[in-house]
């Protein structure tokens, strides 16, 4: 990987309880998986699996699943975590993977191809990948917005807010925009059969406390912690009880539906 980030056991435990389990993307890859390849689902790999919500998504489709990452504190929250019997797991850069060339059906790499020496990436993923078989990268906006009654709009202007006060703490590797980062790759993939998806609304019920729990484990709001503790509990915990006062609710279990807005392609190796 180019860049090393949530390695610490807290931040894995983390995001293994906030990290959004994105199974509408997972009916996306498969349906086009199927139109592309003759049933040939032997393995899949998902790449820079962090904590395995993803990976174990993959399990039902598929007669082995890897998930890889280059996170111990990582791998051992996810091998904690209740998998099926088909689904492993494998401490690896996403740039050297331990696979034989053309044995894997499906590359994957759910919210962290943008972490990686991407060019690199690419080229492992088409030599590892079979001839037909795919590679689905996928990724979100921080900018999630919340769903409560009449007053979303308020909710979402606070959202904004949190989002604003952690732009200084982003990542330089990332540049200003996440989704350019893989329309860039999409655009470089040499691949001639792929799909490019722009937005595609994943809604979740949950407490607001999963919300503003899911937003602590961005990486701009751990380099905030890393570098003022203090400011970035007091900024969740402020953000948090905006948001309460707006809904007329005192407590974080109150549940909100957030929608997280994916983006996402996909390509066939010929």
């Amino acid at each position: 990987m180019a860049v090393r980030l949530f390695e610490g056991k807290d931040h894995a435990a983390s995001y293994l309880q906030y990290r959004v389990a994105p199974q509408e993307l997972i009916s996306k890859i498969m349906d086009y998986m199927k139109k592309k390849t003759q049933n040939q689902f032997k393995l899949a790999v998902d790449v820079g699996c962090g904590s395995g919500q993803g990976t174990i998504l993959l399990a039902p489709y598929f007669t082995t699943v890897v998930g890889t990452d280059i996170s111990p504190a990582q791998l051992e929250a996810a091998s904690a975590n209740s998998r099926p019997p088909n689904v492993s797991y494998r401490e690896c850069p996403a740039e050297e993977l331990p696979f034989a060339a053309g044995e894997v059906d499906l590359v994957t790499a759910m919210t962290a191809a943008h972490w990686f020496d991407r060019p690199r990436f690419l080229q492992e993923a088409d030599r590892v990948l079979r001839s037909g078989g795919c590679l689905a990268l996928l990724s979100y906006s921080l900018s999630m917005t919340l769903e409560y009654g009449d007053v979303s709009d308020a909710l979402n202007d606070i959202c904004k807010e949190f989002y604003a006060a952690l732009i200084p703490y982003r990542s330089p590797y990332l540049g200003p925009s996440s989704m350019n980062i893989y329309l860039d790759m999409f655009n470089s993939c040499t691949y001639q059969d792929k799909e490019w998806n722009e937005c595609l609304h994943v809604k979740r019920t949950l407490p607001l406390r999963g919300y503003i729990g899911m937003v602590k484990t961005f990486s701009n709001y751990q380099k905030l912690k890393e570098k003022d503790p203090a400011e970035a509990e007091r900024l969740s915990n402020d953000i948090q009880n905006k948001l309460l006062s707006a809904m007329k609710a005192s407590s974080p279990d109150t549940e909100v539906t957030m929608v997280v807005h994916y983006f996402y392609w996909l390509a066939c190796k010929p």
